[in-house]
């Protein structure tokens, strides 16, 4: 008789990261190197634009991305950007992650969780 095994699925949390603009590709590539199957970049601003607004200075343009990463997965990605952010100047930034509580089917949570027992290949 066949045994079947059950396999739990992995949870998901969304990522949201605020980095400097130039160096967007670069952590674009990190996150996505964490079986992140899904990202999205939208232009944004950074805390402090209110009070260089006010000095007349001018701010870096930010980039926001927003990923979906496997739960054991995410606090390696969070420290290991943390990290990164110490490097310099040029790389600071913030990143933080929020739990998802529910993706509706089989297909789609596969593709979030880079588990490729769930998603069906094509002959």
């Amino acid at each position: 008789m066949e045994t079947t095994r059950n396999i739990a699925p992995m949870k998901l949390e969304l990522l949201l990261a605020v980095v400097h603009n130039d160096k967007a590709a670069y952590y674009s590539s990190l996150i996505q190197s964490h079986q992140a199957n899904l990202q999205l970049t939208l232009p944004a601003k950074g805390t402090t634009h209110l009070i260089l607004d006010y000095l007349g200075l001018t701010e870096r343009p930010k980039t926001m991305i927003i990923s979906v990463v496997r739960a054991d997965q995410a606090d390696a990605l969070v420290k290991l950007l943390d990290e990164t952010f110490k490097k310099g100047k040029n790389y600071k930034g913030i990143a933080f992650t929020i739990p998802m509580t529910s993706v509706i089917g089989t297909r789609v949570y596969g593709f979030l969780s880079n588990e490729k027992r769930t998603v069906k290949e094509d002959a």
